[in-house]
């Protein structure tokens, strides 16, 4: 097992917690999670670039001018692509960029993502971050008794004072268990979990 000090939030040891081999202590392997990361932003991409073709546009559907003649070209209705307010030819239209990588390599990535943060020791484990009110400066205080900054904190369950606190500091963002990724995880130079949290992960992950 793997062992990591507990602190409180004045950045005092308290205890050791054991942490799980097989989840936060295993072989970092970047293509596995350059390979999740890019599948989380190609899902994230919005997808939504679209143009008008030519029959979206509003307009008469009668032939500008008779066909021969004349001497121009031999024009059809107004919404034609060469004219000047007219449709797109071949333009961008909504599409999803999703795409599925395996379980088993999401689940795997997620392990790896962690057991990074515990190798180069940015993994803080805190037994509890309580706050009287939601105050900012509360949240800012806590994380410099930590001696940290750019920090992604991961809370057992839902912490109102806690997220509305922090949402105004740069660098910092508050994610529930169920929410971890490995996107936000490597984003921040440091993880936070909250000592409750470490059997909820586990009990995911192992």
């Amino acid at each position: 097992m793997a062992v990591v000090d507990v602190l409180n939030q004045k950045g005092e040891k308290v205890s050791q917690a054991d942490l799980a081999e097989g989840c936060f202590n295993i072989e970092v392997k970047p293509s596995v999670l350059h390979d999740v990361v890019k599948m989380q932003l190609a899902k994230r991409r919005a997808g939504s670039a679209a143009v008008k073709n030519r029959s979206d546009i509003r307009g008469s559907g009668r032939k500008l001018f008779r066909q021969k003649g004349t001497g121009r070209a031999r024009r059809g209705n107004i919404k034609s692509p060469l004219l000047r307010g007219g449709g797109v030819t071949f333009g961008p239209q909504p599409k999803s960029w999703a795409y599925k990588v395996p379980k088993k390599v999401r689940r795997l990535a997620l392990k790896m993502a962690l057991s990074s943060k515990f190798q180069d020791e940015t993994l803080t484990v805190v037994d509890q971050l309580s706050l009287e009110a939601i105050k900012t400066k509360a949240v800012a205080a806590i994380l410099d008794d930590l001696q940290i900054d750019n920090v992604l904190i991961i809370t057992p369950e839902k912490d109102a004072t806690l997220e509305l606190s922090s949402r105004n500091l740069p660098g910092v963002k508050v994610l529930r268990t169920e929410g971890l990724n490995v996107y936000d995880i490597l984003k921040y130079n440091h993880l936070v979990l909250l000592e409750p949290s470490i059997k909820q992960i586990e009990g995911r992950l192992v």
